[in-house]
């Protein structure tokens, strides 16, 4: 009897212990349910509301997942589709507590209104001047207001006088014969490709430490030596974009802890300091043993030194830093990174270059000596009232320009409600982002042939005209306008025609070329090319065809 009744316990709890399990289980299944119906709702949710916003929005994350993945693949491009589809303007959403909100726009009614109609309503902002601060300091490019106003002022003057209009005229055409030509020669005697990108970017650093402190880094020589300065400054422009696809917090963060590309940063911004402060310190010296008969300098340093503050007193050796220390960024880049893009584009389109080439012969065909028979051999050094004369020159470069502008995408911050042109409500305190790159490529702007480069669309009977300044901003718009437009145009022709009238630019079989994440467009794996010297007789062919 005890028996039974153990063996009918034990069924007991075997039964009971099966239900309960089952019970749980059913229970768990219960939740994992509403967890999958949770997560579906959320991911129909968030790609629903791509139709909206252009793209998906993630509980928490916003649209980082999107921006992750375009950092993969080539986020100019990326961010380009995404206007095209959004009709030129769209609202960025980063994670929650984040810094990464923002209104990226393409759209010209929208430039003109934030460059010029209501230009004090959208300074640089300390978001953007916090996160180059370290790099750039209070320099023009960094600076907003009065700071902004007398650096303005001041550079504009030294610009625009004759003094300094020479003495960046004299360095590039120096610079060209006495150093770029050689370099190009000497590879072409050895039949070894280059990177034109680094040739070039060398040719323009040289050149504008040359025109804002006055000193000649020597980056373009034969052999082409690593300029530490050069290198460090590079390297300092590459981790400082990094931080504008990072949350605040976290760059900080890795400022604070020195990780990652913030310790990069930190030993590339000491090595740009050492340079400047070396400079700075001789020039100071210089300039309290210089007499008032000797010939004085016109570079900006110097320019600089010679004025006061708004309290009477010589401006900082750090004020003096970031002035040339921005000039240099300006200067350096944008010529050099659109020359290479030019030559690039060239190359994919021989018949532009042929066109170029006729020019620069006729050009050349109304000289008085051409006329009399000179010797093709002899060397040619191109006239300032000659390379006025390129206009078809200049329509390829700005066409090039258009497509590759050397400063991508740049940045506003709002002071005060407003709204855009397009009906874009802004917040106080909202950060604006417009796409540069992505101008070139919207049919709205440019037509269906957005994509095509074609020089022809910059030409009026033949001669070159400009575009508005806020549907082609590749030399900013409003008070902001580059101040150095006007003499990049002068060197890059003058470089660009120097190089073509004798060399045939071929780019390497095989060479990659895609842009490079960093404040200004280099291509990633720089410019690999090959070049063919041009025989007299293919010259010739021009030359004879515009007599």
């Amino acid at each position: 009897m005890n028996n039974v009744t153990a063996n009918m316990s034990s069924d007991e709890g075997v039964v009971g212990n099966f239900v309960s399990r089952r019970l749980f289980f059913l229970q768990y299944l219960h939740v994992l349910e509403f967890v999958v119906a949770a997560l579906v709702f959320v991911v129909i949710n968030s790609l629903r509301q791509r139709r909206h916003y252009g793209l998906p929005v993630w509980p928490f994350l916003g649209m980082l997942p999107s921006l992750v993945s375009g950092l993969r693949s080539d986020l100019y491009e990326w961010i380009s589709d995404i206007l095209c589809e959004q009709n030129g303007t769209f609202r960025f959403k980063g994670p929650w507590f984040s810094s990464l909100n923002c209104v990226v726009t393409a759209d010209p009614r929208n430039l003109e209104h934030l460059l010029k109609s209501k230009f004090s309503v959208f300074p640089k902002g300390p978001y953007f001047r916090d996160t180059v601060r370290d790099l750039l300091g209070d320099g023009i490019f960094n600076a907003d207001d009065e700071t902004w106003q007398r650096q303005r002022k001041t550079a504009s003057i030294q610009f625009h006088s004759a003094k300094f209009r020479q003495l960046t005229a004299e360095s590039v055409l120096e610079l060209v014969h006495a150093r770029l030509l050689p370099v190009l020669e000497n590879a072409v005697n050895q039949s070894i490709s280059i990177d034109l990108q680094d040739v070039l970017l060398r040719l323009t650093f040289d050149n504008v430490c040359m025109t804002a402190f006055g000193v000649d880094p020597g980056c373009l020589r034969l052999g082409l030596p690593e300029i530490p300065f050069a290198k460090a400054f590079e390297d300092a422009t590459e981790a400082t974009l990094l931080r504008f696809v990072t949350p605040t917090c976290v760059w900080k963060t890795m400022r604070c802890l020195d990780l990652g590309t913030e310790k990069k940063l930190k030993k590339s911004i000491k090595g740009v300091d050492e340079f400047a402060e070396e400079v700075i310190r001789t020039r100071k010296k210089e300039l309290s043993l210089q007499t008032e008969d000797k010939k004085q300098r016109s570079d900006l340093l110097t320019v600089f030194m010679r004025l006061k503050d708004e309290q009477g007193k010589p401006f900082s050796d750090k004020f003096l830093r970031d002035i040339c220390l921005n000039f240099i960024l300006a200067g350096r880049d944008t010529s050099s990174v659109a020359l290479s893009w030019f030559f690039w584009l060239l190359e994919k389109n021989p018949v532009v270059e042929q066109k170029i080439l006729a020019e620069i012969c006729k050009i050349i065909n109304e000289r008085d000596d051409m006329k009399n028979g000179a010797d093709l051999k002899s060397p040619l050094i191109f006239r300032p009232e000659e390379i006025k004369k390129m206009d078809y020159l200049q329509a390829s470069l700005s066409e090039a320009l258009r497509l590759y502008p050397s400063v991508p995408v740049d940045h506003k911050e709002v002071v005060e409600d407003d709204t855009f042109p397009d009906g874009t409500l802004l917040k106080k305190g909202t950060k604006v982002i417009y796409a540069i790159y992505a101008m070139g490529r919207m049919e709205a702007i440019w037509g269906k042939d957005c994509r095509e480069y074609k020089p022809e669309r910059w030409l009026r009977d033949g001669r070159y005209m400009s575009e508005s300044a806020y549907k082609f901003t590749a030399f900013n718009g409003g008070p902001r306008l580059c101040l150095g437009k006007d003499f990049a145009y002068y060197q890059m022709k003058f470089v660009a025609a120097s190089i073509l009238y004798r060399y045939r630019v071929e780019v390497v079989k095989g060479h990659v070329v895609v842009p490079k994440l960093a404040l200004t467009m280099y291509m990633k794996h720089g410019l690999k090319v090959n070049l063919i010297k041009r025989h007299e007789s293919e010259l010739q062919v021009y030359l004879k065809n515009n007599v």
